[in-house]
């Protein structure tokens, strides 16, 4: 069953690897406000045409307190090989501490049963689920939600 809102951000244990940072970094930023979890992976064409938008919003909200983790999930075997998620890490200029999931764990934390990419969790600054999106069209659900939880500190000439 996937995460329902209002679920607790789950742990970020069990990745095989951590770029941009630590799971130490990525465990600071759940308590320290609101948070976006994002999960893609190398062979995701979605992914790739959907980041320079959450790169648009990540820099829209993150004066206002937003943190975002990435989460590298494999689809394929081919999608493991480290040097490929690197290049693609620079290539969708992807700064935020990332967690490599190459044995799917953190894919069932999170509930990601159906292994979505792009998917994405946007969690409260209490660390509870607000909303999940998924596919070619979550990027505009997350932006509807970003609005909605950033109420009244988004200026139109912010917007």
């Amino acid at each position: 069953m996937p995460m329902r809102i209002g679920d607790p951000l789950p742990e970020f244990e069990g990745a095989t690897e951590w770029l941009n940072g630590s799971r130490e970094d990525a465990d600071a930023l759940s308590k320290n406000g609101p948070l976006l979890v994002h999960f893609w992976a190398v062979s995701c064409g979605i992914c790739k045409d959907k980041m320079p938008a959450l790169k648009e919003l990540e820099a829209k909200f993150a004066p206002f307190g937003l943190k975002t983790v990435a989460i590298h999930m494999p689809r394929y075997e081919a999608d493991t090989n480290m040097e490929g998620v690197r290049e693609a890490i620079a290539a969708n200029k992807i700064t935020e501490v990332c967690a490599v999931d190459n044995k799917h764990k953190l894919k069932d934390a999170f509930n990601n049963e159906q292994g979505w990419v792009p998917v994405y969790y946007l969690f409260d600054s209490e660390g509870r689920l607000k909303t999940r999106a998924a596919g070619e069209f979550g990027v505009g659900v997350l932006k509807s939600a970003l609005e909605r939880m950033f109420a009244g500190k988004v200026t139109d000439a912010a917007a």
